[in-house]
């Protein structure tokens, strides 16, 4: 008998070890990783690996308590060297250390043919060393390459190679806010989850797009181009502003996102289909006060903006489980011009998260909800509550507004 406990451990530490670190795509376009399912909540680039806060805690642990999951690691702004190395494998270490996945950037060597042999080699020798950290759940291919103009067959040959080498990770390549459907289309053979960067604040506004609308809701339309350029066979994660280039250049002003509108950016991204958001921009030094300079991340917008944000999406928020389910099929309907909502069942509780595009403030009507469900909580708005009768119940919403209605069945 003790000889059979001993055997069922062991054959349930070859199953743990079998698991670790293997990231899939299911039905839902939800990320599973390890078996759990993750909405990835992640940061281009992320504070250094050893760097602390200006009160001296840990800094990728400060982003684990808020609720954030992911890392964007990879090279920028310098090349692959031994150096190099070592800082990826410092960030996988800790990402793994405070329960968080890593997108690793390949950069040069997601593109590879038989003229530049060398990026095979490299692209072999980044496989090897990194793609059984049980940390690593993607990787990331060649950046805005449409935009680029960047060749399709390398792309695909790196694809080849990495799901020859390693078919437990997925290939995610973001594209530019630019190009058309059928245009980014062509780039799907090349990777398993898309998205767009999108980075509307900034004087004037909107200046990241090339298209008419220039306000904040331009998040939402890229959103839906994503969508309609994945077709529902691949997963979108779109990529939000902390800061660009757009904002620190000779010339420009510099100008952050306030709460209100990163909320909004955040909410409206999800709503129409994002099943993971990166915010870009906290490792640029320009954008940084003295002291967060020095400490390699921008922990004043952190502090003021961003962590509240997380922390009402993240995976200790009580909003987290919806965030990780499939649409609901449920037929609720909204009047209200400029309103996008999006309706998630969790158990015995129905979420609608709604927004409301430019525009004055209205009055929405939500129809069609089951009959019991009479109270919802408006979290994050304690302690606000809304009533429903006979399945409709109305809100106010004023330009940009986000609500969040939890009815517990």
């Amino acid at each position: 008998m003790r000889n059979l406990f001993f055997i069922l451990i062991l054959i349930c530490l070859i199953s743990v070890n079998a698991l670790a670190g293997r990231c899939t795509i299911n039905e839902d376009m939800v990320f599973v990783i390890d078996g759990k399912k993750v909405f990835p909540i992640g940061f281009t680039m992320p504070p250094p690996p050893e760097g602390t806060t200006p009160a001296g805690k840990n800094a990728i642990e400060e982003l684990h308590d808020a609720g954030a999951t992911f890392l964007r690691t990879g090279v920028m702004g310098t090349n692959w060297d031994e150096a190099t190395f070592d800082l990826q494998q410092k960030w996988l270490d800790a990402a793994a250390r405070n329960h968080m996945y890593v997108v690793f950037n390949l950069r040069e060597a997601s593109s590879i043919d038989p003229k530049t042999p060398k990026r095979e080699e490299l692209l072999r020798k980044i496989l090897a060393r990194f793609k059984d950290h049980p940390a690593l759940a993607c990787w990331k291919g060649i950046d805005e390459p449409q935009w680029g103009k960047h060749p399709i067959e390398p792309m695909v040959a790196a694809y080849k190679l990495i799901k020859e080498l390693d078919p437990d990770h997925p290939i995610w390549i973001n594209h530019a806010p630019r190009g058309e459907i059928e245009d980014l289309k062509a780039y799907n053979v090349t990777l398993d989850i898309t998205g767009a960067d999108i980075y509307p604040i900034g004087y004037p506004p909107g200046t990241h797009s090339l298209r008419p609308n220039k306000n904040m809701s331009m998040v939402g339309d890229y959103t839906k181009l994503m969508m309609d350029v994945a077709e529902n066979k691949k997963p979108v994660c779109m990529v939000l502003q902390i800061a660009w280039s757009g904002v620190i250049k000779e010339g420009k002003t510099l100008r952050f996102p306030s709460f209100a509108e990163e909320r909004f950016m955040t909410y409206q991204a999800i709503i129409n289909g994002s099943r993971g958001l990166l915010y870009f921009g906290g490792h640029i030094g320009k954008a940084c006060t003295s002291e967060d300079a020095k400490l390699g991340w921008n922990w004043n917008f952190w502090n003021r903006v961003l962590r509240p944000v997380i922390e009402e999406i993240g995976d200790k928020s009580p909003l987290y489980p919806a965030l990780v389910a499939p649409n609901s099929k449920m037929p609720i309907k909204c009047s209200g011009e400029g309103m996008e909502f999006v309706v998630r069942e969790v158990d015995n509780e129905l979420f609608i998260l709604a927004c409301r595009r430019e525009g004055g403030t209205i009055q929405a009507k939500f129809m069609g909800l089951p009959a019991n469900l009479t109270t919802a909580d408006v979290l994050y708005e304690s302690p606000r509550t809304i009533e429903a009768k006979n399945g409709i119940f109305t809100d106010w919403f004023a330009p940009f507004d986000v609500h969040v209605y939890r009815f517990r069945k």
